[in-house]
């Protein structure tokens, strides 16, 4: 399975998006807009999580129905916003894993125990899998971009500087 394309704006929209979690941004599961795909879409697409609920109920489903009925050319606000999402370097089938914490490869880099026990609508995990993911996609940036400390810290690159 292809991982997003690597970017400093994904990998920042991840970490704002649990620096906001951590703080207490509504979360709720079964709301299009303040859901574990609402929250990065907040950040990814500048929409408010009322924005993103409006967008979606113009369609039927949940993000996962959503996402297997993507046609990125129907004019569907939702189709435009999952656009977008896609255009930062997500695949649909990341975003499906996202909504249920169910990417193999992310969950492998979590400890068995905490893995076994982790639930799709539990912000706690939300939180966990998303700052999980951005490591691997940051390893992966630092790897492709070999850079040194001192790079870091006066190019104030994102990914350093929100961890």
């Amino acid at each position: 399975m292809n991982m997003a394309k690597i970017s400093l704006k994904l990998i920042e929209a991840f970490r704002k998006t649990v620096k906001k979690l951590k703080n207490n941004a509504p979360y709720q599961w079964g709301h299009m807009g303040a859901c574990n795909c609402g929250n990065l879409a907040q950040e990814l697409t500048q929409l408010t999580k009322a924005e993103i609920h409006q967008f979606a109920m113009q369609k039927s489903g949940d993000w996962n129905d959503q996402l297997i009925d993507y046609c990125p050319t129907s004019g569907y606000p939702m189709d435009l916003m999952i656009s977008k999402m896609t255009e930062a370097g997500l695949t649909i089938d990341e975003l499906k894993h996202l909504e249920r914490l169910s990417d193999p490869k992310i969950l492998q880099k979590i400890p068995f125990e905490r893995r076994e026990k982790m639930e799709k609508n539990r912000k706690e995990d939300v939180i966990l899998y998303m700052e999980t993911w951005a490591d691997i996609l940051e390893n992966e940036w630092l790897s492709q971009n070999p850079v040194t400390l001192e790079e870091i810290s006066n190019k104030n690159i994102p990914s350093k500087v929100l961890a």
